[in-house]
Protein backbone atom coordinates (compact mmCIF):
# COMPACT_ATOMS: atom_id res chain seq x y z
CA UNK A 1 0.00 0.00 0.00
CA UNK A 2 1.54 3.23 -1.20
CA UNK A 3 0.64 6.40 0.75
CA UNK A 4 0.89 9.84 -0.87
CA UNK A 5 0.45 13.06 1.14
CA UNK A 6 -0.51 16.41 -0.42
CA UNK A 7 -0.88 19.72 1.45
CA UNK A 8 -1.93 23.21 0.51
CA UNK A 9 0.25 26.29 1.08
CA UNK A 10 -1.38 27.10 4.43
CA UNK A 11 -0.35 23.91 6.25
CA UNK A 12 2.66 24.28 8.56
CA UNK A 13 5.12 21.49 9.44
CA UNK A 14 4.58 19.49 6.29
CA UNK A 15 7.25 16.82 6.88
CA UNK A 16 6.17 16.01 10.44
CA UNK A 17 2.54 16.11 9.40
CA UNK A 18 3.19 13.81 6.44
CA UNK A 19 4.85 11.22 8.69
CA UNK A 20 2.01 11.45 11.20
CA UNK A 21 -0.60 11.06 8.45
CA UNK A 22 1.23 8.02 7.04
CA UNK A 23 1.39 6.44 10.49
CA UNK A 24 -2.34 7.03 11.03
CA UNK A 25 -3.22 5.52 7.64
CA UNK A 26 -1.02 2.47 8.27
CA UNK A 27 -2.42 1.85 11.74
CA UNK A 28 -6.05 2.39 10.72
CA UNK A 29 -6.03 0.64 7.33
CA UNK A 30 -3.18 -1.84 7.79
CA UNK A 31 -5.53 -4.81 8.03
CA UNK A 32 -6.78 -3.96 4.52
CA UNK A 33 -3.33 -3.38 2.96
CA UNK A 34 -3.58 -6.43 0.71
CA UNK A 35 -6.66 -4.92 -1.00
CA UNK A 36 -5.46 -1.30 -1.25
CA UNK A 37 -2.91 -0.26 -3.86
CA UNK A 38 -2.68 3.42 -2.91
CA UNK A 39 -4.06 5.97 -0.46
CA UNK A 40 -3.86 9.68 -1.27
CA UNK A 41 -4.23 12.13 1.60
CA UNK A 42 -5.05 15.78 0.83
CA UNK A 43 -4.71 18.24 3.73
CA UNK A 44 -5.96 21.80 3.57
CA UNK A 45 -6.84 24.81 5.67
CA UNK A 46 -10.11 26.07 4.19
CA UNK A 47 -9.96 29.53 5.80
CA UNK A 48 -6.16 29.92 5.60
CA UNK A 49 -5.14 32.94 7.72
CA UNK A 50 -8.69 33.89 8.71
CA UNK A 51 -9.05 31.21 11.39
CA UNK A 52 -12.33 29.71 12.48
CA UNK A 53 -13.56 26.41 13.79
CA UNK A 54 -13.72 23.23 11.74
CA UNK A 55 -11.69 24.78 8.93
CA UNK A 56 -9.04 22.04 8.65
CA UNK A 57 -9.90 19.43 6.03
CA UNK A 58 -8.55 15.98 5.26
CA UNK A 59 -9.68 14.13 2.15
CA UNK A 60 -8.54 10.53 1.68
CA UNK A 61 -8.86 8.55 -1.51
CA UNK A 62 -8.23 4.81 -1.55
CA UNK A 63 -7.64 2.77 -4.67
CA UNK A 64 -8.71 -0.83 -4.37
CA UNK A 65 -7.44 -3.58 -6.65
CA UNK A 66 -9.89 -3.99 -9.52
CA UNK A 67 -12.33 -1.33 -8.29
CA UNK A 68 -13.01 2.37 -8.69
CA UNK A 69 -11.30 4.71 -6.21
CA UNK A 70 -13.31 5.77 -3.17
CA UNK A 71 -12.95 9.02 -1.25
CA UNK A 72 -14.01 10.41 2.11
CA UNK A 73 -13.33 13.70 3.85
CA UNK A 74 -13.50 15.13 7.35
CA UNK A 75 -13.37 18.68 8.67
CA UNK A 76 -12.23 19.46 12.19
CA UNK A 77 -10.65 22.12 14.39
CA UNK A 78 -7.16 20.65 13.91
CA UNK A 79 -5.39 18.78 11.14
CA UNK A 80 -4.74 15.87 13.52
CA UNK A 81 -8.45 15.50 14.24
CA UNK A 82 -9.31 15.76 10.54
CA UNK A 83 -6.78 13.04 9.66
CA UNK A 84 -8.12 10.73 12.38
CA UNK A 85 -11.72 11.38 11.35
CA UNK A 86 -11.10 10.76 7.66
CA UNK A 87 -9.10 7.60 8.38
CA UNK A 88 -11.93 6.19 10.53
CA UNK A 89 -14.53 7.05 7.86
CA UNK A 90 -12.42 5.37 5.19
CA UNK A 91 -11.90 2.29 7.38
CA UNK A 92 -15.65 1.89 7.99
CA UNK A 93 -16.42 2.41 4.30
CA UNK A 94 -13.81 -0.09 3.11
CA UNK A 95 -14.70 -2.68 5.77
CA UNK A 96 -18.32 -2.46 4.66
CA UNK A 97 -17.53 -2.52 0.93
CA UNK A 98 -15.05 -5.38 1.12
CA UNK A 99 -17.38 -7.29 3.46
CA UNK A 100 -20.17 -7.06 0.89
CA UNK A 101 -17.86 -8.19 -1.90
CA UNK A 102 -16.68 -11.12 0.20
CA UNK A 103 -20.31 -12.16 0.89
CA UNK A 104 -21.00 -12.40 -2.85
Amino acid sequence: MKIQINTDNHIAGREELAEQAKATVKSTLGHLAEHITRVEVHLSDENSDKGGSHDKRCMMEARLEGHQPVAVSDEAESIDQAIDGAAEKLKRFLDHTLGRLHDK
